[in-house]
């Protein structure tokens, strides 16, 4: 029976697959969590010291550590799908963020608390107040550094997704075409019917109405202007305030239509759209 050896292509193509996949994204987890550990071990404590005469390795507080980070990375793991599920998957902005991380450490304060005391009471220790409230303020630090490693990609890759290569698929009569969010100018409604205007004037007719247009496009790009017209934040062209607190938006395309030559934002709606426009 004759074997055959894998070439070199198969090779990287499965080197390729395996990168791309969730599989290493784990991998890439346990080794930062692993040099974590491992630094601040060799760091907590004189004898930890490497090179120095009484250097012992800190296989206690290794162990202790790898055990720890991964019960944070259990709490980190199941809020960060919560939260991408819920709001990164719409809209990433500083303010979700936050409150993730947050949220995520305040988990960990509910965690660290009781597995303290119950591994005290184990090995037969006395919980002192003082060294739980350091230990507790150690760990939602070197965790807050943690999480911020293990997802800052995870939350960028989202962000980009969510501004550059989102697209929405719209029916036109019989034909059904994806834009892309970087191409529409605005959505308008006349006579009941929506249109998409493309950045180079084109109209497209869709099949829904503004109100489903708004629960489904991201609103960091876009806002809706008033009751007729949703706006692309890089079509405007002018903003100008008028009167009784109201603004008056150009778009940068000139299209004859009474609909969107002219877009006007009430005063009560202006300080939300000065706020996401700068």
């Amino acid at each position: 029976m004759r074997t055959t050896l894998p070439t070199k292509n198969t090779v990287k193509i499965a080197l390729q697959a395996f990168i791309s996949s969730s599989a290493w994204r784990w991998f890439q987890k346990a080794i930062v969590l692993t040099i974590f550990s491992l630094v601040v071990n060799h760091l907590a404590t004189r004898d930890s010291f490497p090179g120095g005469e009484s250097y012992r390795f800190p296989i206690e507080g290794f162990m202790s550590s790898i055990v720890l980070c991964i019960l944070i990375g259990i709490i980190a793991h199941f809020n960060f799908k919560f939260y991408k599920k819920k709001y990164f998957s719409k809209k990433v902005e500083i303010v979700t963020i936050v409150w993730f991380m947050a949220s995520t450490l305040g988990y960990i304060t509910l965690m660290y608390t009781p597995v303290n005391i119950i591994a005290d009471k184990v090995v037969g220790g006395q919980t002192v107040f003082y060294y739980l409230l350091i230990g507790l303020l150690l760990t939602l630090l070197l965790s807050f550094i943690l999480i911020g490693l293990w997802y800052a990609q995870d939350i960028y890759n989202l962000y980009k997704l969510s501004i550059k290569d989102a697209e929405i698929t719209i029916e036109s009569g019989a034909k059904i075409i994806k834009l892309t969010y970087e191409n529409i100018l605005c959505f308008y409604s006349e006579n009941k019917i929506v249109y998409t205007v493309q950045k180079d004037g084109t109209t497209i007719t869709t099949n829904f109405t503004l109100n489903e247009l708004e629960e489904k496009i991201n609103d960091q790009l876009f806002f809706r202007a008033n009751r007729k017209i949703i706006i692309h934040k890089d079509a405007v062209d002018q903003i100008e305030k008028i009167e009784n607190g109201k603004v008056r938006i150009r778009l940068k395309a000139s299209i004859e239509n009474d609909a969107i030559a002219e877009i006007y934002i009430s005063r009560y709606k202006r300080k939300a759209f000065m706020n996401w426009f700068q």
